[in-house]
C-alpha cells in the first residue's frame, strides 16, 4: 500500500516538472507507439554532473512517476553515479537482481517486471536520460 502512495504522490505531484528555454539545458523527445506517453526530458550536464534535470509531456501514471523518481535519483550526480542508478534500475525493470539500496522510492515501481506491458512506461524517461547522458559524452569525447 505504501508503494503505491509512493506512485501516487509522484503522479499527482511530480518532481522537476516544468521545462526550459535555458540554451544550457538538452533535450530528449521521447514517445510511444503504443500508449499516451510523450515527453521531454532535459538535463544541464556540466564537467561531468547532472547539474540539474526536468521533464514534462503528457504520460501515464507509470511514466510520469518513473520519470519524476529518476530526476531525484540523478540531480546532482556525476555521470558515473548515474549510470550505476539506471544499471539498478533497468536490472530491476527487468526481475534481475539489483541493490535497492541506491533506488530509493523507485522500488515502488518493482512490481512491473511481472507486467509486461508497462515495462515501455516504466522506462521511457530513463532513456530520454540514457540518450541525453550519451550525447553528453559524445560531445565530451567519452568523458
Amino acid at each position: 500500500m505504501i508503494l503505491r502512495e509512493i506512485l501516487l504522490d509522484h503522479y499527482e505531484y511530480p518532481h522537476n516538472h516544468k521545462l526550459t528555454d535555458s540554451p544550457d539545458f538538452r533535450e530528449a523527445h521521447m514517445a510511444s507507439e503504443s500508449c499516451i506517453d510523450d515527453i521531454r526530458v532535459q538535463a544541464k550536464i556540466e564537467d561531468g554532473v547532472i547539474e540539474d534535470i526536468r521533464f514534462d509531456g503528457r504520460a501515464c501514471t507509470i511514466s510520469t512517476a518513473s520519470t519524476s523518481m529518476m530526476t531525484d535519483l540523478v540531480k546532482g550526480k556525476t555521470i558515473e553515479q548515474a549510470k550505476e542508478i539506471m544499471d539498478n534500475y533497468f536490472a530491476m525493470i527487468d526481475g534481475r537482481e539489483f541493490d535497492e539500496t541506491i533506488l530509493d522510492e523507485a522500488i515502488a515501481l518493482q512490481g512491473v517486471s511481472k507486467q509486461a506491458n508497462r515495462i515501455k512506461c516504466a522506462t521511457i524517461g530513463w532513456h530520454g536520460l540514457e540518450k541525453l547522458i550519451a550525447e553528453s559524452e559524445e560531445d565530451n569525447d567519452g568523458k
